[in-house]
């Protein structure tokens, strides 16, 4: 077994990521440490081994944030390039972003007061960490936007990402349907158009539905162009997904779109995810916009207007 031992540093903006980060870490098996200031952390390298360690040196997590004592970015930067020369240390650095709408909506949610704005509104306190820590993202030789994740997306990636045999495993994969009027979903690797299908939109029976009911979901499939495109896309998808894990990709976000994001990219997201699990992958399938009101102004002018008569025979 190698005598190098593998150090990660976790930092980014407060409320990023960064506790599910550690906890994600810490169930995978790496010792975890959250706020220890960095002029301590060679003392903790030249600690005795736990334990029940056998001789083995865990991968360690190190979180450090503006909470962290004596917390300086450039000082931080400074160590970390000393600390990066020892031969026995592989130490890597991630930073977690967020866009600061993103950041004032879950400190919202939770109710939690930003730590830099303990008597000012959170976006304050948001631009003022962000600054400070600057010189650290800069620096960070991995950088994860977690803007449109959700926690256990966050996990997953943590775990494709981390895990000692990531490099032999399949890219985590996600399926995600969306709406074009509402723009693309961020870090989108392959984005799939279903505009060309008809719109229920314009059904009045089918306008309230999304694409997951069933009436829904036929009137999409019998478009005389959606089973050879959709089969064409599973093809597509079947050939690159494995060369994709051949070139050590660690995550695949595949995004399927129509006007609103509530009918046609819903069922057509829904049916490669099928198609995908039964292929033998764990897609991870979302639907961004399916409670969205359904909005006349955003779907535009129906170029045919078919009732859900002539479309399904009923």
């Amino acid at each position: 077994m190698s005598d190098t031992h593998d150090v990660l540093l976790v930092t980014g903006l407060s409320g990023a990521g960064k506790s599910t980060v550690l906890k994600t870490l810490e169930d995978m098996g790496w010792e975890v440490v959250d706020n220890l200031p960095l002029t301590l952390l060679e003392r903790l390298l030249d600690a005795p081994l736990p334990v029940g360690a056998d001789g083995r040196r865990q991968p360690l997590a190190l979180g450090i944030g503006s909470r962290t004592r004596d917390f300086d970015p450039d000082r931080i930067v400074e160590r970390i390039r000393l600390l990066a020369g020892k031969e026995d240390l592989r130490l890597g650095t991630l930073f977690l972003d967020c866009a600061g709408d993103e950041l004032e909506r879950r400190y919202a949610e939770t109710r939690r007061r930003h730590p830099l704005a303990a008597d000012r509104p959170a976006r304050d306190g948001i631009a003022r960490e962000r600054e400070l820590l600057a010189p650290l993202r800069d620096f960070a030789n991995r950088l994860l936007d977690t803007t449109s994740m959700s926690a256990h997306e966050l996990a997953l990636q943590v775990r494709a990402a981390f895990s000692p045999a990531s490099g032999a495993e399949r890219p985590v994969l996600s399926v995600t349907s969306f709406g074009f009027a509402r723009g693309l979903p961020r870090g989108a690797d392959l984005v799939f158009d279903m505009r060309f299908l008809r719109n229920p939109h314009w059904v009045p029976a089918l306008k309230p539905g999304t694409g997951l009911d069933a009436d829904v979901a036929a009137y999409v499939a019998a478009d005389p162009a959606y089973e050879g495109a959709v089969s064409r896309i599973e093809d597509l998808l079947a050939l690159l997904l494995p060369r994709y894990a051949a070139e050590g990709k660690s995550y695949v976000s595949v995004a399927i779109g129509c006007t609103g994001g509530r009918h046609r990219s819903v069922h057509v997201a829904d049916r490669i995810g099928r198609f995908l699990y039964a292929a033998g992958f764990s897609p991870t399938v979302r639907h961004r916009d399916l409670m969205a009101a359904p909005q006349d102004s955003l779907e535009g002018s129906p170029a045919v207007r078919q009732d859900l008569g002539s479309a399904s025979g009923l």
